[in-house]
């Protein structure tokens, strides 16, 4: 089959696309279709060597899918040949990705994609999504009520975190460029603070009197040092990007306020864990509550420029999907 990989760590340039062995699912697998993929920034942490983790070359790259059951595994029960599924834990942990024709997918980490949902839509959206939930519900412990704090509500991630936290019933403050605001109001954001602003902290301090419970930075800057001083009583902060960040710790803040500074990636959640966030995906997606911004279509041999795009910046709140040659559209 075709498939988009690499036989050794590096630049964008050692991506190939050529044929490799199609797979075999275990017993305990599921064989996809896979009508398209995605390009993450943790794909090129990957496959640059930054986040280490077991592979086999050749490693097929790429986290996420969409496509329809092929066949399963003698232990599967529950999919159906033909099914519309989607996953986004694949190239990672040992499992080969989903940057092929056909996929072998754990069973325990596939889902079915809900009737009448955009499959490309949809699969633009559920990593950022996966993060989203598991920033604010797994890290975050968001209750209903609190305030949360997005920090880049208008990303990719960034805007799942705003409507994943309005429809949990917090109460939003986002921020963004001027230009953004308008699309974090629609998204759910009760306020939008301009992040190029010079009192952008005064802002944030005004819109949230009574204290910050959860802060969440998609930029990765991490600015702890006004971030923690703005928290209320036992106040979260989440890390959730800026792999290269050190930031200061102002701990006498902290420990005054009972406060938390907690990381995490979505590449050591556990299965039970990306389970619990499918399900709420599903239903936003179903509710027609998640929907990417822009999308980018282009076939799986665009790879290698795909990365560079994303290594480069240029893919701000837009969505590159790729389609395996021979693909069958899904509906």
């Amino acid at each position: 089959m075709q498939a988009a990989f690499i036989e050794r760590l590096g630049p964008p340039d050692v991506i190939r696309c050529s044929e490799v062995p199609a797979p075999l699912p275990g017993p305990s697998d599921v064989l996809v279709d896979v009508a398209a993929t995605t390009v993450n920034p943790v794909d090129t942490f990957v496959r640059s060597g930054l986040f280490r983790t077991p592979m086999d070359f050749p490693f097929v790259i790429s986290r996420d899918l969409v496509g329809t059951v092929a066949a399963t595994g003698e232990g599967v029960r529950g999919f159906t040949v033909g099914e519309r599924v989607w996953c986004n834990s694949l190239g990672h942990g040992g499992r080969q990705g989903a940057a092929a024709e056909q996929a072998v997918v754990p069973a325990d980490r596939l889902y079915r994609l809900p009737d009448r949902v955009d499959p490309y839509a949809a699969l633009a959206t559920v990593h950022p999504a996966a993060t989203a939930h598991l920033a604010l519900f797994t890290h975050g412990r968001l209750r209903p009520g609190e305030t949360v704090v997005v920090a880049g509500g208008a990303g990719n991630v960034g805007s799942a975190l705003v409507a994943m936290a309005a429809w949990a019933g917090a109460r939003v403050v986002a921020t963004a460029r001027p230009g953004d605001a308008g699309y974090c109001r629609r998204l759910g954001a009760a306020e939008v603070v301009d992040y190029r602003a010079g009192d952008q902290w005064e802002r944030l301090r005004d819109a949230a009197p009574d204290g910050i419970d959860l802060y969440t930075d998609t930029s990765g800057r991490n600015d702890l040092e006004r971030a923690i001083p703005l928290l209320a009583p036992r106040g979260r902060v989440v890390v959730l990007a800026g792999a290269a960040s050190r930031p200061a710790l102002p701990a006498g803040a902290m420990y005054m306020k009972d406060a938390s500074v907690v990381g995490f990636v979505i590449s050591r959640a556990r299965v039970p864990e990306l389970a619990e966030a499918a399900e709420v995906i599903n239903t936003l997606l179903a509710e027609g509550l998640l929907r990417p911004r822009r999308t980018e279509t282009l076939p799986l041999a665009a790879a290698a420029e795909a990365h560079r795009r994303m290594e480069r910046g240029e893919l701000t709140a837009r969505r590159v999907l790729l389609t395996p040659p021979g693909a069958v559209g899904l509906r």
